[in-house]
């Protein structure tokens, strides 16, 4: 499993190096950078591989820190559970229809348990994909859209969609993850599966080492491995 995380850190410091190619080119109009937190809030989904690797960052941090967060982390369960009584570990969100987890009340301002006292991210350098691709559109070499919103603090009056050298290789980036998620849970559960997501507050209180993860059988829908 560790060496598939290396290999994980290596595609997310690529997506790295194209938020900072960007905000290089773009200087004046992307605002996204050390210091600003404005959209670490609220619930939002993330894989569990993204999971795993968020919580090799926060094992490396002091136990004081490590606990504070994830005394956080379980500040935000009882909500969860009263919307989904059966809602437990692992906290596999696959189970029920995507609308009732993708689409999250945007009104939501809880501060992401991983934030510190003074705003910037304990876990940066393991912190998930959507953390890093946050903030600007997300489209390909090719012109295909991934994404195409990005914050209102950036492009204030003008289409960044528009500028090429924003443009990037997301399509092999995406392709590239989603091998990584299928080789991650054949060694999780014994066989490659496309989607495996928990919210980011929930990430933090996966038992990964206890589970028993081969007898575990993911809530249905879940699809098998496929293409982006």
């Amino acid at each position: 499993m560790e060496e598939i995380l290396v290999r994980y850190r290596t595609l997310l410091e690529r997506v790295d190096g194209w938020f900072s190619a960007c905000a290089e080119a773009c200087p004046e109009q992307i605002v996204c950078g050390a210091g600003c937190s404005s959209c670490c809030r609220g619930l939002f989904d993330i894989t569990l591989l993204d999971a795993a690797l968020l919580q090799q960052g926060l094992a490396a941090l002091p136990p004081t820190l490590r606990e504070e967060a994830r005394e956080r982390a379980c500040r935000r369960l009882p909500e969860l559970t009263a919307r989904w009584p059966d809602f437990a570990p692992p906290y596999v969100l696959n189970g029920y229809p995507d609308e009732q987890w993708t689409e999250m009340p945007e009104d939501d301002m809880t501060p992401c348990p991983l934030l510190g006292p003074q705003g910037r991210c304990l876990i940066y350098s393991h912190r998930p994909l959507l953390c890093r691709l946050h903030g600007l559109p997300q489209i390909d070499l090719s012109g295909e859209v991934f994404e195409e919103t990005w914050c209102t603090l950036n492009f204030t009056g003008s289409d960044p969609k528009l500028l090429t050298e924003l443009r990037w290789e997301f399509r092999a980036t995406f392709t590239g993850e989603l091998n990584l998620f299928g080789e991650f849970t054949t060694r999780l559960l014994g066989r490659p599966l496309r989607e495996l997501d928990t919210f980011l507050p929930t990430a933090l209180l996966i038992d990964f080492s206890r589970l028993d993860w081969q007898n575990w059988t993911p809530p249905s829908p879940v699809d098998a491995e496929g293409g982006v």
